[in-house]
């Protein structure tokens, strides 16, 4: 079944036009990657995806059923959202800061997930370090981890390797996969490092001034036809 749909959404900022027409699809355990330029609108997409931003026109649902609300009331549909830049509390502890997740669980299952440590060792050993002495790539893993206590059935990540070590970029692309083969979540992410999405990506989308303006597998990113809407 298709988890999560977008289907003809117009999204404005003022009298701008940020998206336009946009249909897009993440399935249930499949990874969807975005890809664009720079202001093509590709963030947009997820700040509606999430209820970060009102759409003009169109609708998101998931597994059929119309999204609507606030981030929140979308968190309790099951979405998770890592944003663009981590937005880790710097003074809450690690331990602090993955149990803000606990707000839409029932009291029962506020606990952390024993998946947040196996695919983040790091943070178990740093349960008592302040969010704003990890390192970025640290940061990242906290904010996924965060996001992954709450359960969620969707998981929208907006530019996971910005800014990060190649050897975390490789724990994040990892702990993707399991997410997708192991737990059947639906990841929808943002991402502008070629190789990672072509590596884990089931399906892609390229947006030009927002709008799709290519979708298809992994592999379709080889085609010089299709690059030519990434290269700058």
């Amino acid at each position: 079944m298709t988890a999560l749909t977008v289907s003809d959404v117009d999204l404005f900022y003022g009298a701008a036009q940020a998206l336009r027409g946009v249909s897009a699809r993440a399935e249930s355990g499949k990874i969807t990657c975005i890809l664009g330029r720079n202001g093509v609108g590709k963030s947009s997409l997820l700040r509606a995806v999430t209820g970060h931003l009102p759409i003009r026109k169109g609708e998101i649902a998931l597994d059929g059923e119309a999204l609507a609300g606030a981030p929140h009331a979308r968190a309790g549909r099951g979405l998770a959202y890592v944003p663009q830049g981590r937005e880790i509390f710097p003074l809450l502890t690690v331990k602090e800061n993955l149990e803000t997740g606990y707000a839409r669980l029932p009291r029962k299952e506020r606990t952390v997930p024993e998946d947040v440590f196996e695919l983040f060792p790091v943070l178990k050993s740093m349960l008592s370090r302040r969010g704003g002495d990890l390192s970025g790539g640290q940061q990242q893993q906290l904010a996924i981890g965060r996001a992954l206590v709450t359960r969620p059935r969707v998981l929208v990540l907006d530019e996971p390797t910005e800014g990060i070590q190649p050897s975390i970029i490789k724990d994040i692309g990892r702990a993707l996969q399991y997410l997708r083969d192991e737990k059947g979540i639906s990841i929808l992410l943002v991402e502008q490092y070629l190789d990672f999405c072509r590596e884990l990506a089931d399906r892609v989308y390229i947006m030009d001034r927002g709008e799709i303006v290519h979708e298809g597998s992994a592999e379709s990113l080889d085609d010089p036809a299709v690059r030519k809407h990434l290269t700058v």
